[in-house]
């Protein structure tokens, strides 16, 4: 028999290195803490040097926390204080050690976890990230996101919970369903309006702001986003009735301008040119640029 090689001896021990931290693995994806915790053990006691070490300690310790701890959070401050952990710490640590593709569903089970012991919290105002609706919009749990927007009196009124309701219209029925919605967001909250865009990431959508940034005569500030849904009727007036089961704000001269546009459409569309002349009037007066983006577009209909 022949003796082993130190090169042969050397691929032995990376070999046994790497079984035992895809033991480790292997117990953390099936969520079992005790048997992860005895893979670890092993694992650090023969490398007490490995890298993955504290990432995985982070993983195996959120397994034994989530076993004992199904309680009511006590109070926002217990929800912020573990909802940073999870962003924080757990976060990092999944994405250290775990393959990139198991990732997001091995967090989305400790959001839900979270969302589960917050949903006694009532919604603050002044602290409205720690609430359970974003911790089931984590999850990917969205009917229960919608059910948690729903216990929030006028939350269509609100910044924070209406942009989580315009999330659940988009992941439950598209971009055609979240229309009323986005269009009320970005009346109400341009900033959130623009901020939830990347977090939908749909294409067509986007496709769209780039070309309202590109085309719309506003200051280029991010309260032009406001303007977005009227422009929208101008350049998509297919998107008319979608758009029209929208909340107007009258107080708001973008959500008067949309409403006034999809009025211009229907006289259009019923060749009533008197009451045309007042409506188009009264949109100049609202936002003088958008008037000629209409016009514009009249002008090339009637060449």
């Amino acid at each position: 028999m022949h003796q082993l090689t130190m090169q042969q001896l050397d691929i032995f021990a990376d070999s046994r290195d790497v079984m035992l931290r895809n033991d480790v693995l292997e117990q953390l994806q099936r969520r079992d803490a005790v048997s992860a915790r005895t893979a670890l053990a092993l694992l650090a006691g023969e490398y007490p040097d490995d890298g993955a070490l504290p990432a995985m300690n982070v993983l195996v310790g959120e397994l034994e926390r989530g076993r004992g701890s199904t309680a009511p959070l006590a109070d926002h401050a217990a929800l912020a204080i573990a909802r940073r952990h999870l962003e924080d710490e757990v976060l990092s640590a999944a994405r250290r050690v775990l393959p990139k593709q198991t990732v997001h569903a091995w967090l989305a089970l400790c959001w839900r976890a979270l969302a589960a012991r917050a949903a006694t919290l009532a919604f603050c105002g002044a602290d409205a990230g720690n609430h359970a609706a974003p911790l089931w919009l984590l999850a990917g749990d969205w009917a229960a996101a919608s059910d948690a927007i729903g216990g929030i009196e006028s939350w269509w009124r609100i910044p924070a919970p209406l942009a989580w309701m315009t999330e659940v219209r988009y992941r439950t029925g598209g971009l055609d369903a979240a229309w009323p919605l986005l269009a009320e967001l970005a009346w109400l909250a341009p900033a959130r309006f623009a901020a939830l865009l990347p977090v939908l990431g749909d294409a067509s959508l986007d496709a769209l702001r780039r070309r309202f940034d590109a085309e719309f005569p506003g200051a280029g500030e991010t309260d032009d986003d406001a303007w977005f849904p009227a422009w929208l009727l101008v350049v998509k007036p297919a998107l008319a009735a979608r758009l029209g089961e929208a909340r107007v704000q009258r107080e708001q001269a973008a959500s008067r301008a949309m409403g006034l546009l999809g009025e211009i459409l229907r006289r259009e569309h019923e060749g009533d040119q008197h009451e045309l002349v007042s409506l188009r009037q009264e949109l100049s007066r609202l936002h003088a640029g958008l008037f000629d983006a209409y016009m514009a577009t009249r002008k090339v209909q009637h060449r």
